[in-house]
């Protein structure tokens, strides 16, 4: 596995849990263009738009 030591456009974070899952990205700027709560047996919704 590679590690790297340079910023990153964008981070994401994905809080996993039995029934349910919060997926954040977070630019930068500290603007959030992706903030969702979703169900993990739907992973479908996951990978849309």
């Amino acid at each position: 596995m590679k590690f790297y030591k340079q910023q990153h456009e964008s981070y994401c974070g994905i809080d996993l849990h039995a029934n349910s899952m919060h997926v954040c990205v977070v630019d930068q700027a500290g603007k959030k263009p992706l903030h969702k709560n979703l169900t993990p047996k739907t992973p479908k919704r996951f990978f849309s738009p």
